[in-house]
């Protein structure tokens, strides 16, 4: 979402800061702006703008001589896209900054400080940049204040603070939200995003969680390190093609992007969690307003999208309580629907330009839901921009047709907004710290699976003469199973389908032979004594049976076998989608299918 760029130098800055936002376009951003100190008079000089960075590059003079400088685009989340919202912030034309994340506590700061500044704007960055004025105006000292300053909030961030006071020096610091610094010959940088510095250095130290950092032309201090571990800390990336863009060392972008999730998954959750609850407005300016209101939900969406939204069905009803429809766009923008009530629309797209998804979204208003929300991978895409609020799936670029790690970040994201509408609908905090507590825990999970690739692909060995497939799942783990069907058929072109276990008896058992390999998604969860059930109808008729599952079935004799890691339930769905993933592709390179274009398949359907 929101990008930071800065910079501190002995040459003049401007440039290097545009060049960095305009990197950084790929967040997703709808104001933009920077600000630098003018060596001449000694004051800040700033300039910010409405809609693209270009309109910010044609409005600032890159002759320029400050040296010394920070610049930010942002995505609103407190207030809305306008000049006066847009960062950077400045206080009594002395302290500026530029700042990613939520300060959740700024209503009660703001109660404070009204006493003796005048605020311009309902921003919580507007709050932080006066509190950072007060702190080191008291301390008399630049770092001691905004340490001090950086005590009182809640929240997550990443910031970044320049004062007049002390012209030569930049000070930083991230809860939550990541931050980079480049370091340069006579010159250092900070970043939201090592790709917005490329073009000035390819050495970097990743700033660690709640760490401050001092940063002058010439020098890096960082508070509570000594300087030989700023040493060792720092990342030299090779001068390589974009790594969004590239395979790298993969053979194909499938399993790049498979590869890619653990980070994917860390990226999405940044600066949206705190210690134990979900930031809602991550979820947009209007989002504490009009999920207040919500009294049921309507998922949208098509393909894998869809499946994500079967996923969250569960979770909504399961955790919040709250009655949840999910419908394949295609079926429902042409049929007459009965709304209930307060009803939230959330629609769920890669591209953010699936044509029947965004039809479903534009007949919001007539159909009289209360609000729309989109979950989408591309920034200013179509239903992005049409939507009443937005959460952006911070995946990155996903070049294969086939989805991936934008499904597995579609069903984080989904769990964070059923986190974010149980905050009012007496759900206990102990079931959200429990949640946020899966959640971070999430990515480590997902590369223990990975880490079963090579099991994975000996099972796919075993596909290579089959023309059919049948899928198995139970409760959330159905769509999962559903998902897998779709990626076996996407890219290996093996007929596949899907059902829920228990309906076996009622058509699909007749199938069942010696030649119809059976795949059951089966954690040790409530169901798994009725899984176990079910697998053993398949057994009983000569079917083959592979069983991804964390439990005592696995192993079997006459069973073909993934032992997947414990995970708490929550999150199981999530990270069962990987070995799907992995199965399929390994069987499509077996069968020397194009992986990453299949047949008759696009990226981004457009069309009906």
């Amino acid at each position: 979402m929101c990008g930071i760029v800065a910079a501190v130098t002995r040459r003049k800055v401007t440039g290097i800061l545009l060049e960095g936002l305009q990197r950084l376009r790929y967040r997703g951003y709808d104001s933009a702006g920077l600000c630098v100190i003018d060596p001449t008079t000694g004051k800040l000089s700033r300039t910010r703008r409405v809609g693209d960075v270009d309109e910010l590059v044609k409005a600032c003079d890159k002759d320029h001589t400050g040296i010394i400088g920070i610049a930010h685009t942002r995505w609103a989340t407190h207030g809305k896209p306008t000049i006066e919202n847009a960062h950077p912030h400045v206080s009594q034309e002395k302290v500026t900054v530029v700042h990613n994340g939520i300060i959740e506590n700024h209503h009660l700061l703001r109660e404070e400080l009204e006493t003796t500044y005048a605020f311009e704007t309902d921003t919580d960055t507007e709050v932080l940049v006066h509190l950072l004025d007060r702190e080191i105006s008291a301390a008399g000292d630049f770092t001691q204040g905004v340490s001090k300053a950086l005590e009182q909030l809640k929240g997550a961030y990443a910031i970044t603070v320049m004062h007049v006071d002390y012209p030569s020096k930049l000070l930083a610091a991230r809860v939550g939200s990541p931050l980079v610094i480049g370091i340069g010959i006579g010159e250092n940088f900070v970043a939201s995003d090592p790709q917005a510095l490329r073009p000035v250095t390819n050495r970097f130290l990743f700033l660690e969680e709640g760490e401050i950092v001092e940063l002058t032309s010439i020098d890096i201090s960082i508070k509570g390190a000594n300087q030989l571990a700023i040493d060792d800390r720092i990342i030299e990336l090779d001068d390589v093609q974009d790594t969004a863009t590239s395979k790298g060392h993969f053979r194909h972008f499938m399993l790049k992007e498979i590869y890619d999730q653990p980070d994917a998954v860390r990226h999405t959750l940044e600066g949206r969690l705190t210690s134990d609850s979900i930031l809602v407005p991550s979820f947009g300016v209007d989002a504490e307003s009009i999920f207040q209101k919500v009294k049921a939900v309507q998922i949208v969406a098509c393909g894998s999208s869809y499946y994500a939204g079967m996923v969250a069905r569960y979770w909504f009803e399961d955790v919040v309580g709250v009655p949840c429809n999910v419908e394949v766009a295609s079926e429902l923008r042409y049929r007459k629907i009965t709304v209930l009530p307060n009803t939230l629309l959330v629609t769920i797209s890669q591209s953010g330009e699936t044509a029947d998804t965004l039809a479903a979204q534009r007949a919001a208003i007539d159909r009289n839901y209360l609000a729309s929300l989109c979950i989408c991978n591309v920034p200013n895409s179509t239903m992005v921009r049409e939507s009443d609020l937005c959460l952006m799936l911070n995946a990155g670029i996903e070049v294969c047709v086939a989805s991936t790690k934008a499904f597995t970040n579609q069903l984080t994201d989904l769990l964070m907004l059923v986190m974010a509408l149980g905050d009012y609908h007496d759900m206990k905090p102990s079931a959200h710290r429990e949640i946020v507590q899966s959640l971070k825990e999430l990515p480590r999970v997902l590369e223990e699976v990975l880490s079963l690739d090579k099991h994975i692909q000996e099972m796919a060995e075993k596909f290579v003469e089959k023309q059919h497939a049948l899928f198995l799942g139970r409760g959330v783990h159905y769509p999962i199973a559903l998902e897998g069907s779709l990626k076996l058929k996407e890219i290996s072109y093996i007929h596949a389908e899907a059902y829920p276990a228990g309906e076996l008896k009622h058509g699909p058992l007749a199938l069942v032979d010696n030649d119809m390999p059976v795949i059951a998604v089966a954690p040790g969860d409530q169901l798994l004594e009725k899984l176990k059930s079910n697998l053993e109808e398949v057994k009983a008729r000569g079917g083959e049976l592979f069983v991804i599952g964390d439990h005592q079935i696995v192993g079997e004799d006459d069973t073909h076998s993934i032992r997947m890691p414990v995970c708490d339930n929550i999150i199981s769905p999530i990270v069962y989608a990987l070995p799907m993933q992995l199965l399929a592709y390994h069987v499509a390179v077996f069968k020397g299918t194009d992986v990453d274009q299949p047949r008759n398949l696009a990226k981004s359907v457009t069309v009906e």
